[in-house]
């Protein structure tokens, strides 16, 4: 089965479109659509309202705006909790800027055993449209930091969001990680990142598919405050590296043990383990 997560904030002119072409996409597949109303402010609800006795639509509502990351953790824990490890968890943007046609390549890599696939700009035949040069100069610096300071194998785009996941990987990274797999929830768009990096500590085999950001498509302004999210891609980089007791050093062994025994490394980097530790109690 597949779930779509869309995070969603304020995005009454975009929801019409996108559900239902979702819907078309995955039209004779086994699918559910969780959407995530970050207290949004316009006719939002009242669009989501409309299209539940339509479509196979669940709709996590938060009565204020928290950001994208408690919108993102609440997502991703409600999709974990009802489906089946074998499931594939898709994320995908509401202002309608990622065509649903991508799902289907991302699932055929995730098939080739990797455990998450990126969408990318940077892989030959991606690309982006309705993106001015100054941001995607900006855009591709980020990447390029993220690249170094991370290094994920496999990947070049770290910040977009449209991603598939084994389903299984998201629920083993919530019985790790608990409430911290999504850690810096009040800086902006860093969520987006921080959920690879995790993923990476847990030994996750990531790829990529070429995509094409359809930013021309998008309604409205972008909700990401720049200056916000470029301090939390900082933030992270040092809690990753940091030398007394940083993500990277607290979580050597994870990666080996998870890839040989997944069940010894739940239970020996689970929660109660996880809420021992000082650099990752650290919250925002």
């Amino acid at each position: 089965m597949i779930w779509v997560v869309l995070p969603a904030y304020n995005e009454q002119d975009s929801l019409p479109k996108l559900l239902p072409k979702i819907a078309g996409t995955l039209q004779g597949k086994p699918y559910r659509m969780v959407v995530v109303n970050d207290g949004s402010c316009d006719s939002t609800a009242a669009v989501l309202e409309g299209f539940k006795n339509t479509l196979p639509l669940d709709v996590v509502p938060h009565v204020i705006n928290r950001g994208l990351g408690e919108t993102e953790r609440d997502g991703f824990e409600y999709a974990a909790l009802q489906c089946d490890p074998a499931d594939v968890i898709v994320r995908v943007e509401a202002d309608d800027t990622h065509e649903p046609s991508y799902i289907f390549s991302m699932i055929e890599k995730l098939e080739q055993g990797y455990d998450v696939v990126n969408t990318s700009r940077f892989q030959p035949g991606g690309g982006q449209l309705g993106v001015d040069g100054y941001r995607a100069a900006i855009s591709r610096m980020a990447n390029l930091f993220m690249q170094f300071m991370f290094g994920i194998p496999g990947t070049r785009d770290y910040s977009c969001g449209f991603r598939a996941y084994r389903a299984q990987i998201i629920q083993d990274a919530i019985s790790i990680f608990g409430n911290h797999f999504i850690q810096l929830r009040g800086l902006g768009f860093t969520s987006t990142l921080e959920m690879i990096v995790k993923l990476h500590l847990l030994g996750a085999r990531f790829a990529e598919v070429p995509f094409v950001l359809r930013y021309d498509q998008k309604q409205g302004n972008s909700k990401m405050v720049s200056s916000i999210t470029t301090l939390g891609y900082f933030l992270m980089a040092l809690l990753y590296h940091w030398p007394f007791g940083g993500w990277k050093s607290q979580y050597r062994q994870l990666r080996k043990l998870y890839r040989e025994d997944r069940q010894a490394a739940v239970e020996r980097f689970g929660l109660n383990s996880i809420r021992r530790r000082t650099v990752s109690r650290i919250s925002f």
